[in-house]
């Protein structure tokens, strides 16, 4: 995110606060207002709360950041905190709460945000950690975004026709085969200077990673066709003990979503409508473990996720850690397919602009990709502001995700943006690309 320091760069900071959180909002009430009040307070899923527990989650953690807290006023509605904390009621069981209605839930956001508006106005911007360069209500912003993508995912599993629309992405515009070296060589990773960066993200530290090969790619539909025509799926000696024993309690035999017709041709259901599976879109809806097994059957593996970020970020020619896989500046339409512009991946090849400095392509957008790391603190971690939202998970049985999907929104994606997620979920929009550690021939 670009820094802001004088006193004009304070104004055209609280402008970009404020359109940072339009932009959100707008998202949030697409994905809401397209479905009607019994969609709204049904479980689509019992991985996915009620579309209607999110909408007013959003609005309850903006009114305890940046109304309360920031903005010192009263409480709107403290009686609903309970109700709206994530981790006080697990998912399956929000629908049976008291719950606001759609219309309340829309009233109580609605309420909340023209506080909100008064709150940044009279916002200094600096003078504490907290609202040092906008970082609770980018906070905020991004928290919205992540709701927006969870609603996008409770979106693909409700059943019934379609109700989002959009464009479809861009065709392929260069072919994309085969691997990249990435030399041996420290880099820079995670952030300290990123103003919005969340903690999990800092600080930044130097870290050497020998030579390695990465896919130029992430795994296509086509690619992992011919893993599910060879029989990936019923050869127990392609998985982990624990992904065999996931792939047959839960009767995996194909990424999700993908159908199979009496003639033998493979389809994916996209937000309710059936389409021909298109072999150059990335796969997506796949877990870490059919990622695993993938790896092992292709005699790579999945990246570490500092092969991935060096990948991403590491210029070769200058030695340099930049922002973007493509430099410095924030991603656009032209460099990834990010912000629910579009509904699906692009396919391979779309967006050369996009590409890293070593000739690495959709490292940001399109799927998120697994890494083989597990979530842990990098060395001088702080938790901030609150520690439920990375250091409770630390350490846990969680698997890294990297580069943001086709539902992911700019604010909430960066290069050192990390997600993380239990090795079975799939109901995620996620991908992946493979490594594969050089022979010493090689280097």
């Amino acid at each position: 995110m670009q820094h802001y320091t004088d006193r004009s760069g304070t104004e055209r900071l609280r402008e970009h606060i404020a359109s940072t959180l339009q932009r959100a909002r707008q998202r949030t009430a697409a994905l809401t207002d397209c479905v009607d009040e019994a969609e709204l307070v049904a479980q689509h899923s019992r991985l996915m709360s009620p579309l209607v527990w999110d909408l007013a989650h959003i609005g309850n953690q903006e009114e305890l950041w940046l109304v309360r807290d920031v903005g010192g006023r009263d409480p709107v509605r403290a009686d609903i905190d309970e109700l709206y904390d994530a981790f006080k009621h697990a998912r399956p069981d929000r629908p049976q709460l008291p719950l606001l209605n759609p219309g309340e839930a829309r009233g109580y956001v609605g309420t909340v945000r023209e506080k909100v508006w008064d709150v940044l106005e009279r916002s200094p911007l600096q003078g504490g950690e907290l609202v040092d360069g906008g970082f609770a209500f980018g906070m905020i912003a991004q928290h919205e975004q992540q709701h927006d993508e969870t609603m996008l995912a409770t979106h693909q599993l409700r059943a019934g026709g379609p109700v989002l629309s959009a464009p479809a992405p861009p065709a392929a515009d260069t072919a994309v085969r085969g691997e990249v070296v990435i030399p041996a060589g420290e880099f820079t990773m995670g952030t300290s200077t990123d103003p919005w960066a969340l903690d999990n993200e800092r600080p930044a530290h130097p870290v050497h990673v020998p030579a390695f090969a990465i896919d130029a790619a992430p795994i296509s539909n086509g690619q992992y066709l011919e893993f599910v025509a060879d029989g990936g799926y019923d050869r127990r000696e392609l998985w982990s003990e624990r992904g065999w024993a996931h792939r047959q309690e839960a009767g995996l035999t194909a990424p999700r979503f993908w159908e199979r017709d009496s003639a033998g041709q493979w389809w994916r259901r996209v937000f309710g409508v059936r389409r021909p599976l298109r072999p150059q879109q990335p796969v997506v809806h796949v877990c870490w473990f059919e990622a695993q097994a993938y790896a092992t059957w292709a005699g790579k593996r999945l990246p570490t996720e500092a092969e991935w970020e060096k990948a991403a970020r590491y210029d070769p020619a200058t030695g340099r850690t930049r922002a973007y896989p493509w430099g410095d500046t924030e991603p656009g339409p032209a460099t990834a397919n990010l912000g629910q512009r579009h509904l699906e991946p692009a396919d391979i090849g779309a967006y050369p602009a996009g590409a890293s400095a070593a000739g690495v392509h959709q490292l940001i957008g399109d799927v998120w990709e697994w890494t083989s790391s597990g979530f842990h603190p990098y060395p001088g971690f702080r938790a901030f502001p609150y520690r439920e939202y990375s250091e409770v998970f630390l350490g846990g049985d969680y698997r890294v995700l990297r580069g943001g999907s086709f539902g992911t929104d700019p604010v909430a994606c960066r290069s050192t943006f990390r997600n993380w997620d239990h090795p079975i979920r799939r109901q995620i929009f996620s991908g992946f690309r493979l490594a594969r550690t050089l022979d010493p021939r090689e280097v």
